[in-house]
């Protein structure tokens, strides 16, 4: 990116400050429910926005930062929808009120923010020291990409998480969401709600996914600018999809299979960079076409599942 590089990154954060401030401060200042009617326009809000902030990087820096702000943008937003199953076991876990599952994840994604631009930091500067460094990312995601492809499912355990007993031992807590905060008095002693062992839980969480993402935005960029700004637009959107999709992200059987194939195609990428130049587009048009090959395929096992369910009995139903 040409210009000051510091002033890029004070401005947007800057910029997603005031977007977060807005979102808790304005629309979620009281907790609540929220609908899904709320979730698809802040969904569609926080794409709008990645979208507008990915043509401003066509305007200035042109064609190939924007298509490697796009990619990286792409891939991060499909690795994303694998943390929706994880909130889903964690919010269930631990049983977060429906009314207080926003602000969990809300407190939950700063940190996630937090860790991952601490990530891309360290990875930026490694690059750019150690150039072997990308192999090794390169051979990380085809592992992952290659324990995506086999394993059954995402397990995540909350009570073997190391951190969070620990924090269970040392803090006093409450047995149940008191408040809506995450600290509440009896007696004239402060107690912690289990709104801060969720919050944690759903940051050590994102760590395992950042290990992941982290290398696989760089299979496509060299610009740490680009990897954070394409991530963190990522990551902002995920709250709202949550919402959106929790209770449908089953239905897309075949997206890990197509998720683990875009990791192993990136880290291959990366360990063939040395001989074979694989242009932006080129890369962008595979992740494309994996993508939605993998949404397409289960889409049409759904259907023929459906079409396999026998019709209701209506002696069942108590109309014979």
């Amino acid at each position: 990116m040409p210009g000051n590089e510091t002033l890029l990154f004070v401005l947007f954060n800057l910029f997603i400050l005031a977007m977060l401030v807005i979102d808790l401060g304005v629309f979620h200042r009281r907790a609540h429910t929220v609908t899904i009617k709320e979730s698809l326009i802040w969904s569609i809000v926080w794409v709008v926005l990645a979208l507008a902030f990915n043509a401003g990087v066509f305007i200035v820096a042109g064609r190939t930062p924007g298509l490697e702000f796009f990619a990286g943008y792409l891939i991060e937003r499909a690795l994303s929808f694998d943390n929706i199953f994880v909130f889903v076991i964690i919010l269930s876990y631990f049983g977060v009120p429906s009314h207080l599952q926003h602000r969990a994840l809300f407190w939950g994604i700063i940190g996630a923010l937090i860790t991952r631009s601490l990530f891309i930091a360290a990875g930026a500067a490694l690059l750019s020291r150690f150039e072997w460094v990308l192999y090794i990312f390169g051979v990380i995601l085809i592992y992952s990409g290659g324990k995506m492809m086999f394993e059954k499912g995402t397990e995540v355990h909350p009570e073997r998480n190391i951190f969070i007993r620990a924090v269970q031992r040392v803090l006093p807590l409450t047995n149940s969401y008191e408040t809506d905060g995450f600290t509440v008095r009896r007696g004239g002693k402060l107690f912690f709600t289990p709104l801060v062992v969720v919050v944690l839980a759903l940051e050590t969480t994102d760590v395992i996914f950042a290990v992941d993402s982290i290398p696989a935005v760089f299979g496509v960029t060299r610009d740490p600018f680009i990897a954070y700004s394409s991530n963190i637009f990522a990551i902002l959107g995920l709250r709202a999809t949550y919402f959106l999709l929790a209770g449908v992200m089953e239905s897309f059987y075949y997206l890990s299979h197509g998720l683990s194939l875009v990791l192993v195609f990136i880290g291959v990428k990366m360990l063939l960079g040395a001989f074979v130049h694989i242009p932006i587009a080129v890369s962008l048009g595979v992740v494309v076409a994996i993508l939605a090959v993998a949404v397409i395929a289960s889409v049409l096992r759904n259907r023929r599942l459906s079409k396999r369910q026998p019709p209701p009995d209506p002696a069942a139903d108590g109309q014979v």
